[in-house]
C-alpha cells in the first residue's frame, strides 16, 4: 500500500438494539495499541487494568477510562486527530463493507445521538474482510476463524465469541473485555500487513471516509 500504514479499528457494544452503547474501541497502530473503555458509570482501576494488561500483552497498551460514552467517542476523535491521512489508512473487519458492515455504521450513529462530528473525516479505508476473500480459508469467514486459517498465532482472547463481550460489560468484568477487544483489533492488523504481501492493491478497495459535506 505503498507509504501508508494501517491502523486497524474495532469496538464492542452494550448490544445490537437502538439502546445499545459503545463499550470499548481500540486502535492497533505501531508501536502497540489504543484502547478507550467506557463504564457507563461503573468504577474501573485504570491503574490495575493496564498492569495487567501489560502482563498478558506483548505490546504496548495504552488505556484510556471513560464513565460515558459521549467521553468515549471525544478519546476516539483524539486519537483519530493524531493519524495522518498522508502516512495511516484505517481498517477494520466487516467495519463498512460495500453492503453492510457494523463498527463504522455503529459508530456514526452514536455521533449522529450527540451531536458529534465524524471522527474519520479525510482517512483512507479498507474492510480486511473483502481482501481476505483472496486467500482460500475452506469458507470461514468470521474474523477469529480465517485469522487462525491463516495465521494461526495465540491471541490474548479470553473468550470463545465476540457474544460474550455483552455479558463482560454487563457485569462490570473489564479486564477479560479489554483484552477480547486488543485480541480482534492485533488480529486485524496482522491480517491486513499479510494481505500487503500477497494482494494486488487494486484488490484492497480502497476508500476515502471523507463525507461530501463538511
Amino acid at each position: 500500500m505503498g507509504d501508508l500504514t494501517p491502523v486497524a479499528f474495532d469496538i464492542e457494544t452494550s448490544g445490537l438494539g437502538t439502546d445499545a452503547i459503545v463499550t470499548v474501541a481500540g486502535f492497533a497502530h505501531p508501536p502497540g495499541v489504543s484502547v478507550v473503555l467506557n463504564t457507563d458509570g461503573r468504577e474501573a482501576d485504570r491503574t490495575g487494568l493496564s498492569e495487567a494488561l501489560r502482563e498478558r500483552v506483548s505490546t504496548t497498551v495504552s488505556l484510556v477510562v471513560c464513565t460515558d460514552e459521549q467521553a468515549l467517542l471525544e478519546r476516539v476523535a483524539d486519537i483519530a486527530d493524531r493519524l495522518d491521512e498522508d502516512r495511516h489508512y484505517l481498517c477494520a473487519y466487516n467495519g463498512e463493507t460495500w453492503n453492510g458492515g457494523f463498527d463504522l455504521p455503529f459508530v456514526r450513529s452514536r455521533c449522529v445521538a450527540y451531536g458529534r462530528a465524524w471522527p474519520f473525516a479525510g482517512l483512507a479505508y479498507v474492510d480486511v474482510l473483502d481482501v481476505v476473500d483472496r486467500f482460500e480459508t475452506d469458507d470461514v469467514t468470521d474474523l477469529e476463524g480465517v485469522y487462525d486459517a491463516l495465521v494461526g498465532e495465540p491471541t490474548c482472547d479470553p473468550f470463545d465469541g465476540s457474544g460474550e463481550a455483552v455479558a463482560a460489560f454487563e457485569a462490570g468484568d473489564w479486564l477479560p473485555l479489554l483484552l477480547h477487544n486488543i485480541a480482534d483489533i492485533r488480529r486485524t492488523r496482522e491480517l491486513v500487513l499479510l494481505a500487503e504481501r500477497y494482494v494486488p492493491t487494486s484488490d484492497f478497495g480502497m476508500k476515502n471516509l471523507d463525507p461530501p459535506s463538511p
